[in-house]
C-alpha cells in the first residue's frame, strides 16, 4: 500500500480502499465537532497510562505537549481535516504522530476507537445538556416575566378549540413554565446516564494492560464506569433517550408555536410578534408571517425523526460495536443544534410578544364561558350537579336564541330556569368572577397566578 491512507490496518490488506467507499465510511466532516473532547479523553488516558507505568514521563509530555499545538490550531481554523484518515481520531493521532513522533504512536495503547469513540459521544453530550439546561431555564424566565405581567389579563381558556372556561393569560404561560420544568427534569436525569465512562472497554472486552479506570474517570469528570465492556461500547441508550428529551421539548414549542400562530391571525388577534421574528410575502404587501413559530413546527418533525432513526438504527445490532453506530452522530448533532437555536430564539421571541387585552376579553365573552360557574353556583345551592347542568344547558340554549351572554340575561329570565338564582348570580357569571373562584394552587385566580411566578423565579432564578 502506498501511503498514509489506510495504515490503521493496512497489513491485513492486499489493494486499498476505493474512493467510493471512503467518502461512504468516512465521518470526519461532520465528527470533527468532537475534536476538542477527543483531545480532553486522550489526555486522559494517557495520564493513566502514565500513572499505571505503561506511558513514560517523557511520551506524557510530549503527547501533551504536541495536542496542546493541534487543539490550537483547531481553534484557529488552521486544522486540515484528512477524507484518507476517516474519523476526528485518526485524523486528530495521525497529526500527533506528525508531530512528536513514536510517542504518538503509543497514545492509543489499551484502547479502542470503539470505546474511544463511544467516550467523545459522551463528553460532548454532557456539555451540550448543561448549555440546554441553561436556554431551557432562560425560556421559562421569559415566561415567567410574561405571565407576572398578564396574571390579571382575561383570555377564553380552550378546549376542542371551544371557548371553554375564562381564565388568565399568565396561567396560559404559567403551563408552558410546567412543562419546560419536566422537560429540564428529564434532561438532568438522562445526564446521569450519559455521565459514565466506556473507555477502557477498548474493542469489547477490555485489555490485558494494567490499567486503571477510576483514574481516567475522575480526571474526566465521569460519574461511574461502564461496568460491562460489551455493552460499553455499543450501548447508544443515553443518545436515544436525550433524542426523546428533546423530541418532548419541541413539541411543547410546537405546541406554543401553534397557539402563537392562531392568536396572531386577525381572527384571534391576541398578540402580536415583534418584527424581528416575522416575514412579509413576495407579492402580497400587507402580510406579516409567523414564521418562527412556524419553522418550531415543522423543525419538531425533523428532531422526531431523529428519535425514530436512533431507535430503528439500534434495534437489529448484535453485540458489540458495529459500523452501523457511525450513523448515530449526525441525528445526534443536528438535535443538538435545532434545540440549542430553538430555545436560544424562542426566549427572546417571548420577550417580543405584545398582548392585546381587549381581544382577549371580547373573546372570553363569546361563548359562554362562565356557564361552570352558574352550574356550581345552583349546587352549591342544593341542586344535583346533573340537574344544575340540564338547567344551565337550557339556559345557554335560551341566551344563543336572544343572542345574548349569560351575564345579560335578566334576573327574571335566569330564575325561570331555576328558582334557586338569586340577586348575588351577577357576580359569578362575570369574567372576573370566574377567575377570582378559582383561587387555590394550580388554579387560574390571578392571585394564584402570582404566587406560582414566585415559585418558578425562585426555581430558576431571576
Amino acid at each position: 500500500m502506498s501511503d498514509s491512507a489506510n495504515k490503521t490496518w493496512s497489513g491485513r490488506f492486499n489493494e486499498p480502499v476505493s474512493e467510493l467507499v471512503k467518502r461512504y465510511t468516512a465521518s470526519v466532516f461532520f465528527d470533527n465537532r468532537m475534536a476538542e473532547v477527543d483531545i480532553q479523553g486522550s489526555l486522559a488516558h494517557a495520564g493513566m497510562l502514565n500513572q499505571v507505568g505503561v506511558l513514560s514521563d517523557e511520551d506524557l509530555r510530549a503527547i501533551q505537549g504536541g495536542m496542546a499545538d493541534i487543539l490550537d490550531d483547531i481553534r484557529a481554523g488552521r486544522f486540515e481535516w484528512s477524507l484518507d484518515l476517516e474519523d476526528v481520531h485518526m485524523n486528530i493521532e495521525r497529526r500527533l504522530t506528525d508531530k512528536i513522533g513514536d510517542a504518538g504512536k503509543r497514545l492509543h495503547t489499551g484502547r479502542s476507537r470503539n470505546d474511544q469513540v463511544a467516550t467523545d459521544i459522551r463528553l460532548y453530550l454532557r456539555g451540550a445538556i448543561d448549555v440546554l439546561l441553561g436556554l431551557v431555564r432562560d425560556l421559562q424566565r421569559s415566561l415567567v416575566d410574561l405571565a407576572e405581567k398578564n396574571a390579571s389579563t382575561v383570555m377564553p381558556g380552550f378546549t376542542h378549540l371551544q371557548v371553554a372556561q375564562p381564565v388568565t393569560f399568565g396561567h396560559h404561560m404559567l403551563a408552558y413554565v410546567e412543562m419546560l420544568g419536566r422537560d429540564a427534569e428529564r434532561l438532568a436525569d438522562a445526564r446521569k446516564r450519559v455521565n459514565r465512562m466506556p473507555l477502557g472497554s477498548a474493542a469489547l472486552a477490555g485489555t490485558t494492560f494494567p490499567i486503571d479506570r477510576t483514574i481516567t474517570a475522575k480526571l474526566l469528570g465521569f460519574e461511574g464506569i461502564c461496568e460491562n465492556s460489551l455493552d460499553a461500547v455499543s450501548d447508544r441508550d443515553f443518545a436515544i433517550e436525550f433524542t426523546a428529551a428533546g423530541a418532548l421539548i419541541m413539541t411543547h414549542l410546537s405546541r406554543l408555536s401553534e397557539e402563537l400562530i392562531l392568536w396572531m391571525s386577525p381572527r384571534y388577534g391576541f398578540i402580536d410578534i415583534a418584527d424581528r421574528f416575522c416575514t412579509g410575502s413576495s407579492i402580497m404587501p400587507q402580510k406579516k408571517n409567523p414564521d418562527v413559530p412556524e419553522l418550531v413546527r415543522g423543525k419538531t418533525g425533523r428532531v422526531n425523526g431523529h428519535l425514530v432513526a436512533l431507535l430503528t438504527l439500534m434495534k437489529g445490532q448484535p453485540l458489540a460495536y458495529n459500523k452501523d453506530n457511525q450513523e448515530d452522530k449526525e441525528g445526534l448533532f443536528d438535535t443538538v443544534d435545532t434545540l440549542t437555536d430553538t430555545l436560544r430564539i424562542y426566549a427572546d421571541m417571548m420577550r417580543g410578544i405584545t398582548v392585546k387585552p381587549e381581544a382577549m376579553e371580547r373573546a372570553a365573552k363569546q361563548g359562554f364561558a362562565t356557564a361552570t360557574d352558574l352550574a356550581d353556583y345552583l349546587v352549591k345551592r342544593g341542586l344535583p350537579f346533573r340537574d344544575a347542568h340540564e338547567a344551565v344547558a337550557l339556559a345557554v340554549r335560551y341566551a344563543e336564541e336572544k343572542k345574548k351572554d349569560l351575564a345579560d340575561l335578566t334576573l327574571v329570565e335566569l330564575k325561570s330556569f331555576s328558582p334557586l338564582i338569586e340577586d348575588d348570580v351577577q357576580q359569578v357569571l362575570t369574567l372576573q368572577g370566574s377567575l377570582d373562584a378559582r383561587n387555590h394552587v394550580g388554579g387560574t385566580a390571578p392571585f394564584q397566578v402570582l404566587v406560582q411566578v414566585a415559585k418558578w423565579r425562585e426555581r430558576i432564578g431571576g
